[in-house]
Order: structure tokens, then sequence, then C-alpha cells
């Protein structure tokens, strides 16, 4: 199984607002960056688009040390979507989990992949946080 890294960043100007996202995958030294944005987003959607599109992007089985920003998106993918899928994608408050249809294909592609979650703090000199978090924006004024 393939080793890669995939490091990822969504933004948003207002929240809601226009949004980016930039996910960049590495796998040894090949590189590859993608990005995307749209008009009227929230951050959280925009932090999940990128890794979506980042192991969508992956062409066979990998295992994915997978670097953001987002506690949230982290945490999720770490304990809390084993749960949603038992309790019929419904949080620990009965209510549906934001995001479902992007949350359910995370989680298809978690079947296929080894995924590693790592939480970086943004902002705080992380080489390839600061790309994305800097391709990310761009992305965002272009929708704006």
């Amino acid at each position: 199984m393939k080793k890669v890294q995939i490091f990822t960043d969504g933004s948003s100007l207002g929240n809601p607002g226009a949004g980016g996202w930039c996910a960049i995958l590495r796998f040894n030294k090949h590189e590859r960056i993608l990005k995307g944005g749209k008009k009227l987003t929230t951050n959280n959607e925009m932090e999940l688009m990128a890794v979506l599109e980042g192991l969508k992007a992956l062409k066979e089985p990998c295992e994915v040390d997978l670097y953001l920003d987002s506690k949230y998106v982290a945490d999720a993918i770490k304990s809390w979507i084993k749960n949603w899928v038992k309790n019929n994608w419904r949080t620990s408050n009965k209510k549906e989990v934001a995001h479902k249809e992007m949350w359910q294909e995370i989680y298809k592609l978690m079947q296929k992949h080894k995924i590693n979650p790592i939480w970086v703090k943004g902002h705080s000199g992380h080489k390839e946080n600061e790309i994305c978090d800097r391709i990310a924006k761009e992305e965002a004024k272009k929708h704006k």
C-alpha cells in the first residue's frame, strides 16, 4: 500500500460567504495541488471539500497521513463518524449530521484507504498548511 500525505485547508469570507479549499497531495517527490471554491458556503464545508477532493484523487488504496487544521474534521474522522454511521447519520444529540452527504462520501473512502488524521495548528508556520490557507483564500476571493 502506497503511503501518501495530503495537506488540506478550507476558507470562507464570511460564514456563510464565498469560500475556497485546497488539498496538496504528496507521494515521494511527486506533488499535486487541487483547489476550488463556491459562492455561498461555510468554513466547515470548505474544510470537508478539501479532504473529500484530496481522497477522491487517489487512484488506488493508500495509507494516508492527512494533515488538517480543522479539529472538527480531524475528531470526526478519528472517532465520531463511526457513531454517526451506527446512529443513521445522527449526532449524539439526535440531530442530523451537518453536510451528511459529504461525510457519507468520506466514510466510503475511509473503507478504501487507511487514513491517519493529523491536526496541525492553523497559522502557526506549518509550511504546507500555510500554502493551503493562502490558496484556499485566493479561491474564495474568486467567488466573492
